[in-house]
């Protein structure tokens, strides 16, 4: 058995896994008066069903280098900042009358960062992984498959635009890496101004049967926050990206 075979095989089982999980626990999940643990559970079936689609969608892509110690190290770091970032800088905004809620937050600064200095695939991982687990353990567990998605997204856009569309590593004009490190971070952060209320509805609305007026009202001011977010992200990322740019290269050379 060859590694793709191999790849697809263990994407295919947590995937199916992750399906028969879902379909198992949203039943007392979506129940009124539900408890949190089994929403946490279904949340992290859900989780574990989109693990197992990225897998497969990485079988199928072009292969890529094996990281070295460097790279993992990196993303780790990256992971962990995103968790910080989000768990001790966010402000909480409820929905007034309502337990639902959106934040403020430090957490997707990292995850444009992460995908700036390691490229879409461990930047959008690094970002994905810190701020699921964050949700976890910050009171947003019901967020946590749209926050892997769509942080997954952010990196993923980011890096593409950074590294395959303007090859900002190769870059040594300081004002052509100024513009290109902006406009890449926009990139990703102009997804998720747009994704991030949309998926919250859809998944709201369709999968937690929540009142269409308040899954609304909530994707209305969630569309505020995340405007917010993404101005200090790209602001955050660009300047922090910037500094550390020279060391980063000899660094990774």
């Amino acid at each position: 058995m060859n590694k793709k075979t191999l790849q697809i095989l263990i994407g295919a089982v947590i995937f199916v896994l992750g399906l028969v999980s879902v379909i198992l626990t949203r039943k007392a999940a979506v129940a009124e008066g539900a408890a949190l643990e089994k929403q946490i559970l279904f949340a992290a079936s859900l989780i574990g069903m989109l693990s197992g689609a990225v897998i497969l969608a990485a079988a199928f892509a072009k292969p890529l280098r094996s990281p070295n110690v460097i790279v993992l190290t990196m993303a780790a770091i990256m992971a962990a900042l995103c968790f910080v970032a989000f768990t001790f800088f966010r402000i909480d905004i409820y929905l007034p009358g309502s337990v639902e809620k959106t934040a403020f937050h430090l957490g997707n600064t990292f995850v444009v960062l992460a995908a700036l200095l390691l490229g879409g695939i461990w930047g959008g991982l690094a970002g994905a992984v810190g701020l699921t687990i964050a949700d976890f353990l910050s009171g947003y567990a019901l967020y946590a498959p749209t926050t892997f998605l769509l942080k997954l997204c952010i990196g993923l856009i980011t890096g593409l635009v950074a590294h395959r569309l303007l090859k900002i590593e190769k870059e040594t004009d300081k004002g052509k890496i100024v513009w290109k490190t902006a406009v890449s971070a926009s990139s990703g952060m102009l997804f998720n101004v747009v994704g991030d209320p949309l998926v919250g509805y859809l998944y709201k609305r369709y999968v937690f049967g929540l009142p269409a007026d308040l899954a609304s009202a909530l994707a209305k001011i969630s569309t505020l926050t995340t405007g917010i977010n993404a101005v200090v992200a790209v602001i955050g990322a660009s300047v922090i990206y910037i500094a550390l740019r020279p060391a980063v290269r000899k660094l990774m050379k």
